[in-house]
Protein backbone atom coordinates (compact mmCIF):
# COMPACT_ATOMS: atom_id res chain seq x y z
CA UNK A 1 0.00 0.00 0.00
CA UNK A 2 1.77 3.13 -1.21
CA UNK A 3 0.05 6.63 1.23
CA UNK A 4 0.20 9.78 -0.61
CA UNK A 5 0.94 12.84 1.88
CA UNK A 6 -2.30 14.29 1.62
CA UNK A 7 -4.49 11.30 0.21
CA UNK A 8 -5.10 7.85 2.33
CA UNK A 9 -5.36 4.98 -0.05
CA UNK A 10 -8.03 5.27 -2.95
CA UNK A 11 -10.20 8.52 -0.65
CA UNK A 12 -9.42 11.14 -3.44
CA UNK A 13 -10.18 14.00 -0.71
CA UNK A 14 -7.10 15.57 0.78
CA UNK A 15 -6.29 14.99 4.13
CA UNK A 16 -3.53 16.77 6.65
CA UNK A 17 -0.72 15.13 7.23
CA UNK A 18 -0.64 16.21 10.86
CA UNK A 19 -3.78 13.73 11.47
CA UNK A 20 -1.30 10.78 10.12
CA UNK A 21 0.63 9.31 12.57
CA UNK A 22 3.05 6.27 12.70
CA UNK A 23 3.32 4.31 16.16
CA UNK A 24 6.27 1.35 16.59
CA UNK A 25 4.77 -1.52 17.72
CA UNK A 26 6.16 -5.27 18.17
CA UNK A 27 8.58 -3.94 15.64
CA UNK A 28 6.21 -3.14 12.93
CA UNK A 29 5.32 0.37 12.20
CA UNK A 30 1.28 1.18 11.92
CA UNK A 31 0.10 4.27 10.35
CA UNK A 32 -2.81 6.03 12.32
CA UNK A 33 -5.51 8.38 11.01
CA UNK A 34 -5.80 10.10 14.80
CA UNK A 35 -9.27 11.62 12.75
CA UNK A 36 -10.62 7.95 13.21
CA UNK A 37 -12.54 7.23 16.38
CA UNK A 38 -11.16 4.72 18.41
CA UNK A 39 -13.11 1.29 18.79
CA UNK A 40 -15.71 1.32 21.80
CA UNK A 41 -14.89 -2.10 22.43
CA UNK A 42 -10.90 -2.17 22.11
CA UNK A 43 -10.06 1.42 22.37
CA UNK A 44 -7.71 1.49 19.59
CA UNK A 45 -7.63 2.86 16.24
CA UNK A 46 -7.75 0.76 12.84
CA UNK A 47 -4.51 1.19 11.42
CA UNK A 48 -3.99 2.29 7.57
CA UNK A 49 -0.53 0.97 7.20
CA UNK A 50 1.27 -2.01 8.64
CA UNK A 51 4.69 -2.58 7.19
CA UNK A 52 8.49 -3.47 9.03
CA UNK A 53 10.34 -0.93 6.68
CA UNK A 54 9.39 1.97 5.74
CA UNK A 55 9.75 4.78 2.70
CA UNK A 56 9.47 8.21 2.49
CA UNK A 57 9.67 10.07 -1.47
CA UNK A 58 10.34 12.98 -1.59
CA UNK A 59 11.47 16.54 -3.29
CA UNK A 60 14.77 17.28 -2.64
CA UNK A 61 14.62 20.62 -3.51
CA UNK A 62 11.48 21.73 -1.59
CA UNK A 63 11.77 18.73 1.20
CA UNK A 64 7.93 18.43 0.53
CA UNK A 65 6.62 14.67 1.35
CA UNK A 66 5.52 12.53 -2.20
CA UNK A 67 4.70 9.34 -0.67
CA UNK A 68 5.02 7.17 1.69
CA UNK A 69 5.05 3.17 2.92
CA UNK A 70 6.16 0.21 1.83
CA UNK A 71 9.87 0.27 0.09
CA UNK A 72 9.02 -1.97 -2.53
CA UNK A 73 6.26 0.26 -3.34
CA UNK A 74 7.62 3.67 -2.99
CA UNK A 75 10.63 2.62 -4.80
CA UNK A 76 8.30 1.27 -7.37
CA UNK A 77 6.22 4.79 -7.42
CA UNK A 78 9.91 6.78 -8.06
CA UNK A 79 11.14 5.02 -10.78
CA UNK A 80 7.72 5.57 -12.79
CA UNK A 81 7.33 8.99 -11.33
CA UNK A 82 10.88 9.66 -12.69
CA UNK A 83 10.50 8.04 -16.43
CA UNK A 84 7.74 9.78 -16.53
CA UNK A 85 9.10 13.02 -15.99
CA UNK A 86 11.78 12.33 -17.88
CA UNK A 87 9.97 11.46 -20.48
CA UNK A 88 8.04 14.98 -20.71
CA UNK A 89 11.70 16.55 -20.63
CA UNK A 90 11.45 17.45 -17.02
CA UNK A 91 15.34 15.92 -15.78
CA UNK A 92 15.87 17.75 -13.08
CA UNK A 93 12.53 17.62 -11.70
CA UNK A 94 13.09 13.46 -11.84
CA UNK A 95 16.30 14.25 -10.51
CA UNK A 96 14.55 16.07 -7.86
CA UNK A 97 13.00 12.72 -6.62
CA UNK A 98 14.55 11.48 -3.46
CA UNK A 99 13.75 7.95 -2.02
CA UNK A 100 15.12 6.61 1.42
CA UNK A 101 14.03 3.51 3.58
CA UNK A 102 14.43 1.61 6.56
CA UNK A 103 14.09 1.77 9.97
CA UNK A 104 14.04 5.55 11.13
CA UNK A 105 13.35 6.76 14.32
CA UNK A 106 9.17 7.09 14.94
CA UNK A 107 9.80 10.99 16.09
CA UNK A 108 11.18 11.38 12.80
CA UNK A 109 9.07 9.79 10.34
CA UNK A 110 6.06 11.50 11.65
CA UNK A 111 7.93 14.82 11.24
CA UNK A 112 8.58 14.45 8.12
CA UNK A 113 4.52 14.29 7.89
CA UNK A 114 3.88 16.90 10.17
CA UNK A 115 6.52 19.71 9.02
CA UNK A 116 7.06 20.75 5.53
CA UNK A 117 10.66 20.93 4.20
CA UNK A 118 12.05 18.24 7.06
CA UNK A 119 12.37 15.31 4.88
CA UNK A 120 15.23 17.36 3.58
CA UNK A 121 16.58 18.38 7.06
CA UNK A 122 16.05 14.38 7.48
CA UNK A 123 18.42 13.94 4.38
CA UNK A 124 21.19 15.76 6.05
CA UNK A 125 21.43 13.74 9.08
CA UNK A 126 20.55 10.57 7.80
CA UNK A 127 23.87 8.50 8.61
CA UNK A 128 23.60 10.33 12.42
CA UNK A 129 20.20 8.63 13.11
CA UNK A 130 19.83 5.65 15.53
CA UNK A 131 18.16 2.83 14.14
CA UNK A 132 14.44 3.45 14.23
CA UNK A 133 13.51 -0.09 16.28
CA UNK A 134 16.08 0.12 18.60
CA UNK A 135 15.62 1.24 22.33
CA UNK A 136 17.92 3.38 23.35
CA UNK A 137 19.98 1.53 26.31
CA UNK A 138 20.79 2.99 30.07
CA UNK A 139 24.62 4.30 29.98
CA UNK A 140 25.03 2.27 33.43
CA UNK A 141 24.53 -1.02 31.08
CA UNK A 142 27.29 -2.11 29.30
CA UNK A 143 25.90 -5.46 28.08
CA UNK A 144 25.35 -9.06 28.72
CA UNK A 145 28.52 -10.62 30.59
CA UNK A 146 29.96 -7.80 31.26
CA UNK A 147 31.46 -6.62 34.47
CA UNK A 148 29.24 -3.90 36.34
CA UNK A 149 30.33 -2.30 39.38
CA UNK A 150 27.22 -1.45 41.45
CA UNK A 151 26.34 -5.42 40.75
CA UNK A 152 29.72 -6.55 41.43
CA UNK A 153 29.59 -9.73 38.75
CA UNK A 154 31.24 -10.78 35.96
CA UNK A 155 30.90 -13.56 33.26
CA UNK A 156 33.30 -16.29 33.79
CA UNK A 157 35.08 -17.96 30.70
CA UNK A 158 34.35 -21.87 29.91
Amino acid sequence: MCLDATKVADNAAPRMTMNLQYQLKAGSYYLYDMRDTPSAVTGERRFKLKTDLLAIAFDNYTGEVHQHGTPSRIQSWATTTRRRLRAKGLWQEAEDIIVISGPFPVEEINKCLWIKGYCRRLLQRLSKLPHGKLQARPASHTGYGSYNSQKGWQRQAA
